[in-house]
Formats: structure tokens, sequence, C-alpha cells
């Protein structure tokens, strides 16, 4: 397989579904494709002509494509059993989705004012009233999971959640606004995870910019 994927250091799309299959051993191919080019689209489409020529898109062996985050996550569990990317518990695969699908769809406040940038450092900055409402929801649903189900991660174990708002975690990390003790912790957790470790590795190697206006949620 090949995913293709944005700037690391900006993509946060790009960021959950390349988690997912490092964190699982699932092997496949890199494609980095520089975001907000004038050959952009043209290079994510020549692998992907049925997409929407946005990354990240899985595509598979066959030459198929799976586009969206989200989407790429589903398709994984569904070929991937062998993980549980989702929870085997129905109940907690059902919350897990839940709060995945509120990442996703969710907290335009904070991907407006608090863009994914790793190698940026904004403390403090950005915390407009909308901004701390939706810190305040991620905060309790963080709680909520970890205080369910055990921790250390959403649902116990890594899996399509944690994948979900690792972005998250390195907007908090750059725009550092108060977390309290139970989000610090998580987000010390998830970026100590080696494949985290590895993203922004490559993150602050990179030397591709993008003005701030530009970059995608």
């Amino acid at each position: 397989m090949k995913l293709l994927i944005g700037d690391k250091n900006y993509s946060s799309w790009s960021m959950r579904p390349w988690l997912l299959l490092k964190f699982f051993g699932i092997p496949f191919e890199e494609v980095l494709i520089h975001l907000y080019e004038s050959g952009t689209k043209s290079a994510i489409l020549a692998y992907a002509p049925t997409g929407p020529g946005k990354v990240p898109c899985l595509i598979s062996e066959d030459g198929s494509a799976t586009w969206d985050s989200l989407a790429i996550a589903e398709t994984l569990a569904e070929r991937f059993p062998q993980h549980a990317l989702w929870p085997r518990d129905p109940a907690a695969r059902s919350h897990a989705r839940s709060v995945s699908a509120e990442m996703h769809s969710g907290f335009g406040d904070l991907r407006s004012n608090m863009w994914m940038n790793i190698r940026a450092s904004f403390p403090g900055k950005s915390a407009t009233p909308g901004v701390l409402a939706d810190i305040a929801r991620i905060e309790a649903l963080w709680s909520q999971c970890l205080a369910t189900y055990g921790g250390p991660f959403l649902f116990g174990e890594f899996g399509i959640a944690d994948a979900m708002y690792a972005p998250v975690v390195m907007r908090f990390r750059t725009w550092q606004p108060a977390l309290s003790d139970v989000s610090a912790a998580y987000v010390e957790r998830v970026t100590a995870l080696p494949a985290v470790k590895a993203w922004i590795d490559d993150a602050l190697r990179e030397t591709h910019t993008i003005p701030y206006q530009d970059v995608c949620p």
C-alpha cells in the first residue's frame, strides 16, 4: 500500500492514518507531496485520479484509493482485524467512533486559530472564547474516556480515537494553552509514543514552509 501525505509539519489529517500504520506495524510506502504548490493537486491525482486531489489518500495494492483520514482508519480496521484499531467491546467501539467523528467534524475555532505547526511556538496566543470552548470540550472528552476505560490512552490501548486527537496534541504543544493535569499527562503520553516521536522528528527536519492562512486543518 501507499499512503499519500502532506508536509508533516502542517498536515494534521495526514498524521492520523500515518500514525495508525506505523503504530500497528502495517507495511506501507510513504509518498510525501508538498502542500500548496502549483503541482500539488496534479501530483495527488496522478496516484488517485478518482479522488478529490487531497491528502491523505491510501492506495491499495490493486490501485484503488481511499481518501479522508477517518475513511482510511475504517478501511484499515476492516482489512487488519488482528489489530484492535477500534475497541473490541461493542459499547466502547461505539463510543470511540462518536468521539472520533466529533473530532473529524467539529472544533472549528481551534482548527482556525491554533493551526498545526510543529516547528513553531506560540505560547498563550489565539485563546479566543471559541477556542477555549473547544479546548474545554476536548478536555471533557479526554477526561471522561480516560476515567471510563482506565487509560493510558482514550480507550485503554492506543487506537483510532487517539490518532484522531494526536494533531490536537501537536497544537497544544505549539500554542500551550492552560490544560488540566489529566490532559497535560495525556499530551505527554501521546508525544512519547515512538510513532509520534518519529513524525515530530521528520517534521522538524522539513524545510518547506506554508503561509499560516493556507495551513489545512
